[in-house]
């Protein structure tokens, strides 16, 4: 079964989060390499780019191999995008607070000190982007808990148990209920009406 407009658009959210967050993880990498990884403000918007990598990239996984995957139910993902946000928004109030001590205008610093003036330009290009990635995150969780939460309250109840990549409003809950499965095939019910004819 191919993926729903909506899977499509959830999709392109978690691929929009995944390349702000390889960007986070190249960005805190190179800041950290410069400081020896000595500097906890910056260990953790790294650590965090690398949790959330491996959180993405399974539920990418999940959603392609497995048709009814539980990890792409919209209760899911609200737990996961949810809680990834709450950490994202933590560490960055946390790690920004750290950085304020760095120099906004980083060209102010003197041309005999390029290395400097480079770790001082990732650091500030790194400030932007962990809350671009938060953003992003709080906004997946946003979109995925108000789109269920008015399926569910247009009827549509069986949203909640089958992926959001493979949700089709237009699936009536007539036939969902009478044991039409989302897969397209028939169900124990009619299959039992079937050996009685």
């Amino acid at each position: 079964m191919t993926f729903s407009s909506v899977g499509r658009k959830k999709l392109a959210g978690h691929a929009a989060f995944l390349l702000v967050d390889i960007i986070v993880l190249a960005l805190a990498a190179r800041v950290n390499q410069f400081q020896d990884f000595f500097y906890v403000a910056d260990i953790f918007p790294l650590a965090l780019s690398i949790i959330s990598l491996v959180f993405v990239i399974t539920l990418f996984a999940l959603d392609f191999a497995l048709v009814n995957s539980y990890t792409g139910r919209p209760q899911s993902e609200i737990g996961i995008f949810g809680v990834l946000s709450i950490f994202w928004l933590a560490f960055n109030a946390f790690s920004t607070s750290r950085w304020r001590l760095v120099p906004l205008q980083c060209d102010s610093i003197p041309s005999d000190f390029l290395d400097e003036r480079h770790w001082c330009k990732d650091l500030q290009a790194l400030k932007s982007f962990v809350w671009v990635n938060f953003l992003l995150c709080f906004g997946i969780t946003i979109f995925t808990l108000r789109y269920a939460i008015s399926q569910y309250n247009r009827g549509n109840k069986y949203i909640f148990q089958m992926p959001l990549s493979r949700y089709r409003p237009d699936m009536h809950t007539s036939n969902h209920d009478s044991g039409f499965s989302f897969y397209g095939g028939r169900g124990s019910e009619f299959l039992q009406f079937e050996k009685l004819t």
